[in-house]
């Protein structure tokens, strides 16, 4: 079982089926041993293949540190292993969840692939953090600029006690004092009804309706 060295000096194995042009296998799962691909239905007998046994799986070692396994650094141990053979471009194949790896793989160093095949692949294409734009390049970020929110500069806010300088009234109001009350005008009665008048000094006088007569018994 050949074996070979990351860039962390984690020691990572693989197999070697068949004979003929090597063809580098990335197994499922994710994080499976290369087992499970066997012969690939076949292919082992007109090509060579090279199953890779990630790290912590099959017989490769686990590393030290356990944020190696994420899927955008899995791509310097394939390279690490294009380097271990010698080879300047590579036939890549991957299964399942491992297709997600070898696009990965594809995107960082596209002139170090020949070919890509992707077995039943995930739905959704990987997605790789960008190493340009981290976190203290966000002008928003909490990290790159201390006291500033977490979702960008705080916005303007009118007290409620009455208009901000820095933003103004409201468009079509006009500012109100603080303490005082606005009062609603009183609207005009419907044309062709006069408006009731009462005298100086008299009141109206509230009358009750007599009680309803009942009738005599017989």
């Amino acid at each position: 079982m050949p074996t070979f060295s990351a860039y962390d000096t984690t020691r990572l194995a693989y197999h070697l089926v068949g004979e003929g042009e090597p063809l580098i296998c990335l197994p499922g799962g994710p994080m499976r041993a290369s087992a499970c691909l066997g012969e690939l239905g076949g292919l082992g007998a007109v090509r060579q293949l090279v199953l890779l046994d990630l790290r912590g799986t099959g017989d490769s070692a686990a590393p030290e540190d356990p944020a190696t396994y994420r899927c955008d650094r899995l791509v310097d141990d394939v390279e690490a292993l294009r380097e271990h053979l010698g080879l300047d471009r590579i036939d890549l194949l991957a299964h399942s969840a491992g297709a997600n790896l070898a696009q990965l793989y594809a995107a960082r160093h596209p002139e170090r692939l020949r070919t890509l095949t992707l077995i039943t692949p995930p739905p959704r294409p990987p997605v790789s953090p960008s190493p340009t734009r981290t976190c203290a390049t966000r002008p928003g970020c909490a990290a790159a600029n201390p006291g500033t929110p977490r979702h960008g500069p705080p916005r303007r806010r009118c007290s409620r006690a009455g208009p901000s300088p820095s933003c103004g009234p409201p468009s079509g109001r006009s500012p109100t004092a603080a303490g005082t009350v606005r009062r609603r005008p009183t609207p005009p009665p419907p044309p062709g009804r006069p408006t009731p008048r009462r005298a100086a000094g008299t009141t109206t006088a509230r009358t009750t309706p007599p009680p309803p007569s009942r009738p005599c018994a017989s």
